[in-house]
């Protein structure tokens, strides 16, 4: 499968701009702000661009921020899929955002974007003052496979120390690459996440079979949750990823480390359905309320 499933992620990639239109419904606040800037930042696989969403300015000091890494199973470089949701965090929240353009496959493989998301929270930790930003005041957080960086970076910056998040935003995640593909059933016929598409993920992303139950490639594995950051875990009722996130969820409970466990009644793996805007702009605004808790925005 292994050429075949390269060939497919990159037609994938190349039509992700078209296909990933959801948030195209979701533009709830924020659409006032100016476009965001973009940077670069350096990690140990090479300059990671990443686009800077400010807040208006605050009344003193630098502004705290979240860190957000997109979905598209490791194979969609597409962090525009997420501009509704930095949008509407600025917007609401009033800190900033770093949406983070990882390495995706073919072109990376495991570990590289898992480390690519901790140096560049590593990094805004040391230098987020350059760009006004509070580095010890920051959270990560992500949607699908960016749930999946966001616990990994957590679980690498308890491992190798510095400064913890001040809460990690998990929705929809996926947390466990190593388990059967065909055993993460759905309640619906036709699951938006299925068998097939989990086992191109496996052959293109996470290539070296060996190394899928490492912890920062399948976080629901790790032995000792004691020291990461606190959590928000966001899971939905028909999605075939749902066992594994209210299974962290609970571990995370375990450890004292849960702030929240949302389970979308209702949803597949788009918990945010534009097809029904009520609920997701009042999850939209229970994920920002959370940030605003943890972050305590200046100003």
């Amino acid at each position: 499968m292994g050429l075949t499933a390269d060939l497919t992620a990159l037609m994938m990639q190349a039509t992700a701009r078209f296909t990933v239109q959801h948030g195209a419904a979701l533009q709830y606040a924020g659409q006032d702000l100016p476009k965001p800037v973009s940077h670069r930042v350096r990690t140990r696989h090479g300059r990671v661009k990443v686009d800077l969403y400010l807040p208006p300015a605050p009344a003193s000091g630098a502004v705290p921020a979240y860190v957000h890494l997109h979905g598209g199973g490791f194979i969609m470089r597409y962090p525009r899929m997420d501009d509704f949701f930095c949008r509407f965090v600025v917007a609401t929240v009033g800190v900033a955002v770093v949406n983070v353009d990882y390495d995706v496959a073919p072109q990376a493989r495991y570990p590289v974007a898992q480390e690519q998301a901790h140096d560049v929270f590593v990094w805004l930790t040391e230098h987020g003052s350059d760009w006004g930003i509070d580095g010890g005041n920051l959270a990560i957080g992500g949607f699908s496979a960016g749930g999946n960086l966001a616990a990994s970076a957590c679980l690498q910056i308890r491992d190798r120390g510095g400064i913890a998040p001040r809460l990690q935003l998990l929705g929809v995640p996926s947390l466990d690459v190593a388990g059967d593909a065909a055993a993460k059933t759905s309640t619906t016929a036709h699951p938006m996440v299925g068998p097939g598409l989990l086992r191109l993920v496996r052959a293109t992303y996470f290539k070296d079979v060996g190394r899928r139950s490492e912890p920062y490639a399948s976080p629901l594995l790790a032995s000792d949750l004691t020291g990461v950051a606190p959590a928000v875990v966001v899971t939905a009722e028909h999605d075939s990823l749902r066992a594994e996130g209210d299974a962290y969820a609970a571990a995370l409970d375990r450890a004292g480390l849960l702030t929240e466990h949302i389970v979308v009644p209702g949803r597949d793996h788009y918990f945010l359905d534009p097809d029904a805007p009520a609920q997701a702009r009042d999850l939209m605004r229970r994920m920002a309320d959370r940030l605003r808790e943890a972050l305590r925005p200046v100003g």
